[in-house]
């Protein structure tokens, strides 16, 4: 005879600012059954009073987690807003449990109503979650046209977001500030970013971004501009970086160990092909680590993690990668290293610009196989009245696949 499995014990609801107006009648019935009530504080107010106990959830949101679990085999809900599955509490919560403990019930998304506010379609519309991330995650999104829905912080934030924007050369965006979506405090003001002026802004705020200015704004092909990296002269250079980053061949979700970093240019491009990609650089050098996470975060790519020490001492208890590019520090001993740890099936490319790590590379080529490229770049440059080619140093590429 087969059993019927016990119904879940936690009911995550995602609420509005109608409070109790805005839930189905499923969402009514686990509130009205609950044991125990969990949620912010804001969460908390726009509910009447409750049958069972009730309890804020702590600051930070990790410190909650343990003290919930430990409710289990009682009847709990857990507040959230909106939707609890996009930018909200809902995955944080469901990934320490079996898809049998738990049940939610989603609310419309704060997006979605700014959505239906503006007129945008969301389909075509980037949606950030910006409480504590870095304004900068917008940089690859600033083009002109383009519409962004960010949600941040509080009043404070929508003012350092249009002071971001301004500095970024698109100042002349049009903002549209949405206070309390969906409840009796709602309010819509628009203006642009270079003349906000909007005072007393709550702390449930979304912002509708209409790009418009003349700043730069960032290709989607690999190969930027050198001169979107800070660097020393450490820094593969644009063609080099177009012809790395794809005998890497980036695909959504990898992680990438970017042994060498430098000025972090080839990792931050990988992170910058999806929004789902994740790197780690290894760089001996602290100026330049320091300078790679500076040009990670102005470029939208702060996921990127540098770790300061030499490889291959420096790769113990990281993470295993899909890809490993070999920008710098390239000797035999790193290698054997790699071939000891790395899976089956990861990617390594290596570029050699001297004598001696070129012959590194063609000996490793004959054991091992894969593709050696030798890549001869040169550039037009003037020559007393005239023009002439100015060559680089011959770089040879090793891609291989183990």
């Amino acid at each position: 005879m087969t059993e019927t499995p016990a119904p879940p014990w936690l009911s995550i609801i995602g609420i509005g600012e109608d409070g109790l107006d805005g839930l189905s009648a499923a969402a009514r019935d686990a509130l009205d059954r609950a044991e125990l009530v969990i949620g912010a504080t804001r969460h908390l107010g726009l509910l009447p009073p409750l049958k069972g106990d009730s309890r804020a959830w702590p600051v930070p949101f990790d410190a909650g987690i343990a003290p919930l679990l430990a409710e289990r085999g009682r009847r709990v809900v857990l507040l959230a807003s909106g939707d609890p599955f996009w930018f909200g509490a809902g995955s944080s919560v469901t990934r320490y449990l079996d898809r049998d403990e738990w049940i939610a019930h989603p609310a419309p998304s704060t997006f979605g109503l700014a959505a239906s506010r503006l007129g945008w379609s969301l389909e075509d519309t980037v949606c950030l979650g910006l409480h504590a991330a870095p304004l900068s995650r917008l940089r690859p999104h600033l083009a002109l046209g383009r519409r962004v829905l960010v949600l941040v912080r509080d009043g404070a934030a929508v003012a350092d977001l249009a002071h971001y924007l301004v500095e970024q050369g698109f100042g002349a965006s049009t903002l549209t500030v949405l206070e309390a979506l969906g409840g009796p405090r709602e309010r819509v003001r628009s203006g642009t970013a270079e003349g906000l002026q909007h005072t007393n802004i709550t702390n449930l705020v979304t912002v509708g971004i209409e790009c418009a200015g003349e700043g730069a704004i960032l290709q989607l092909a690999s190969g930027r501009p050198d001169e979107w990296f800070q660097h020393d002269g450490q820094i593969s250079k644009r063609p080099v970086r177009a012809l790395t980053l794809s005998a890497l061949a980036p695909r959504p979700g990898e992680r990438l160990w970017d042994i060498g970093t430098g000025s972090g240019s080839i990792a931050i491009e990988w992170l910058l092909a999806h929004p789902a990609m994740q790197a780690t650089g290894f760089e001996a050098d602290a100026a330049r680590a320091a300078r790679a996470r500076d040009n990670a975060r102005a470029l939208g790519a702060d996921r990127l993690a540098v770790v300061e020490g030499r490889a291959p001492d420096a790769l113990a208890g990281q993470a295993l990668p899909d890809a490993v590019f070999i920008g710098g520090g390239l000797n035999d001993a790193l290698l054997e290293t790699l071939w000891a740890v790395l899976r089956p099936g990861t990617r390594l490319v290596a570029n050699a610009v001297t004598l001696e790590s070129e012959a590194v590379l063609a000996q490793w080529h004959g054991d091992k196989g894969g593709s050696l490229l030798r890549i001869d770049l040169a550039e037009a440059a003037p020559l007393g009245t005239r023009r002439g080619w100015k060559a680089h140093y011959p770089l040879v590429q090793w891609s291989v696949t183990l």
